[in-house]
């Protein structure tokens, strides 16, 4: 089964709103080993003009993930998550993430694309706060291997 190239254009709904804490920053930071100390001190953070800790800029991919996985549940996407390769991760922000912030995501498909027997699907995950400004928009390209 091929992606169908209708998804291109799609809006799903969006998610249930994410509680970003402080725990799970510190935990994602030293994850990825981030290092700087308005990462994991909220002393730090607020001395840097935060008003708790601020997330590495990858953390928006635990609030993407939640877009992503209505995409790959959609009947009829035609994605087999068994040959999906993640080809592309960008993102742009308007602000840094902080504990303490309500994040909801929309996911739009960006495109749609044929590569030899291989499809390749952008999608943008528009991340804004509990006021609705934006936050930051997380886009990803995953790449459906087709059939050996």
């Amino acid at each position: 089964m091929s992606v169908n190239p209708e998804l291109q254009g799609r809006v799903f709904p969006p998610v249930a709103p994410y509680l970003v804490g402080r725990e799970k920053v510190r935990e994602f930071a030293r994850a990825v080993f981030a290092t700087n100390p308005i990462n994991h001190d909220p002393e730090a953070a607020r001395a840097a003009g935060y008003a708790d800790v601020v997330a590495p800029p990858t953390f928006a991919v635990v609030v993407q993930e939640a877009t992503l996985a209505q995409l790959l549940a959609e009947p009829d996407a035609g994605i087999d998550f068994s040959r999906v390769v993640h080809g592309d991760q960008r993102f742009s922000f308007s602000r840094p993430i902080v504990a303490g912030d309500e994040l909801t995501a929309t996911l739009t498909v960006a495109s749609v694309k044929s590569l030899g027997g291989h499809s390749m699907v952008t999608a943008e995950s528009r991340v804004v706060d509990a006021t609705g400004a934006h936050v930051v928009t997380a886009t990803s390209t995953l790449v459906v291997r087709g059939d050996e």
